[in-house]
């Protein structure tokens, strides 16, 4: 794996001191990604307020949530989002095993009709274009209702956001889950395997 497209410098400052304190509370550590977004503090600052205030919504149930970020994140391909997702997944206490799973959602038989139409949703809207149907929305619309399927349509715009920026810049996996040790997120199927959601 080569290293960032941007190097990293240094985080300096009193705000930069805050930044670094509040990522080894969270994080156990200051990633490299750190000091790539430094370069340009008031990107990193509005992505991180952004970030946190999505965190914060609450109509749509945490596993899922965590489930539909981790889905929008194997698609677009970021291994930092992904990982990091999987990482938070065990510090929230969510369901890891199936957090585990994702990269290969579709041939695991850990989730229910629900989590697979969540993360068939993520997938699709991740997709270029995206490729949500009327009959998955119409679908998750009764089982989860208005303000929770907003909600997963925000998380995943989100995610491919963060997730889009980190991949153009060569930001890779912090190896967060295997610094508490995780054992490594599932392997994808290979291309080709039919399966449906």
């Amino acid at each position: 794996m080569t290293g960032t497209r941007v190097p990293p410098t240094g985080v300096t400052g009193l705000y930069g001191g805050l930044v670094k304190m509040m990522s080894r509370k969270m994080l156990g550590r200051v990633p490299e990604s750190l000091g790539v977004m430094w370069h340009n503090p008031a990107v990193l600052k509005d992505m991180m307020t952004f970030g946190r205030k999505v965190e914060k919504w609450d109509r749509l149930d945490p596993n899922l949530a965590s489930l539909a970020n981790m889905s929008a994140a194997a698609t677009v391909g970021c291994s930092f989002c992904l990982d990091l997702h999987y990482f938070m997944a065990h510090n929230d206490g969510l369901d890891e095993e199936k957090a585990r799973e994702v990269p290969r959602w579709r041939e695991s038989s850990l989730y229910t009709p629900l989590e697979r139409r969540v993360m068939a949703f993520a997938e699709a809207m991740s997709q270029t274009p995206p490729a949500v149907t009327d009959e998955l929305c119409d679908t998750l619309l009764v089982e989860l209702g208005a303000p929770a399927l907003l909600e997963l349509g925000a998380r995943v715009g989100y995610m491919n956001a963060a997730a889009r920026t980190n991949i153009a810049l060569g930001i890779h996996s912090a190896e967060f889950s295997t610094a508490c040790g995780l054992p490594p997120l599932a392997a994808p199927a290979p291309a080709g395997v039919a399966s449906q959601a």
